[in-house]
């Protein structure tokens, strides 16, 4: 009987489940295989099932250069959300900036613990997965303390906008975007603050399809499938409020 890889019941990264993230990265999660006629079915570990359906499991450079660099992408949006409580003019820019930074927070956490779950496995290419020149440096912001203002207080070097080691990024915002967006009130910053990050949701999604085309890792393809689904529906409400 043909191997079914029950990959579609993983459960998707949301940020109402707080620390669940991290232990997913830690462990994965099962995936139910049929046995054959008269066996019962057994659970497997996505690198598992996929070795057992005969395909690659090793994280490859494409995985940690998604990784690395989805980090630094979702903490620029992070960096822009902060900006809605005080600079929003609508109400209902300042909620859909809130729940954009919720949802980035818990992924980032998971990208950082699959990062050093892989690596200390040695499991990294030689190049470490950053030939294409993106470490995991912040951007001037943690998960979601800091000061928002692309300084490094909370960041591992700090970049704030585009124009630095991060510029190879689709959508990321230039220094300049992000200074004009700090200048911004009211409904000057919510055309802004939306043309900004719809264009931001749409290179992270860019980001996430060449990872399926080009990764391994199993828990890497379902973060970007989430990244996929979230941000789509997200561009959607952005273009409403626009």
């Amino acid at each position: 009987m043909a191997l079914a890889l029950a990959l579609v019941g993983l459960p998707a990264l949301t940020a109402c489940e707080s620390g669940a993230e991290e232990k997913r990265a830690d462990r994965g999660q099962g995936v139910v295989a049929p046995g054959k006629p008269g066996e019962e079915a057994e659970t497997l570990s996505p690198e598992k099932a996929r070795e057992k359906a005969g395909g690659d499991t090793k994280a490859n450079a494409a995985d940690f250069r998604y990784a690395t660099m989805m980090i630094a992408h979702h903490q620029q949006a992070v960096v822009m959300t902060d900006l809605a409580p005080q600079r929003a003019g609508s109400d209902s820019v300042r909620k859909l900036a809130s729940r954009i930074g919720a949802s980035q927070g818990p992924e980032i956490k998971a990208m950082r613990g699959w990062l050093k779950q892989n690596r200390s496995a040695k499991n990294a290419p030689e190049d470490g997965g950053k030939s294409g020149g993106h470490g995991d440096h912040g951007s001037g912001h943690g998960d979601h303390g800091g000061k928002g203002d692309g300084s490094g207080e909370h960041g591992d070097h700090g970049a704030g906008g585009g124009d630095g080691g991060h510029a190879g990024m689709p959508g990321m915002a230039t220094e300049a975007q992000l200074a004009k967006l700090r200048a911004a009130k009211g409904t000057a910053f919510d055309l802004l603050f939306l043309t900004l990050m719809t264009t931001h949701h749409e290179g992270a999604i860019t980001m996430a399809v060449e990872l399926m085309k080009g990764g391994n890792d199993v828990r890497v393809e379902e973060m970007a499938t989430d990244v996929m689904a979230q941000q789509r529906a997200e561009i959607k409400r952005m273009r409403k409020l626009g």
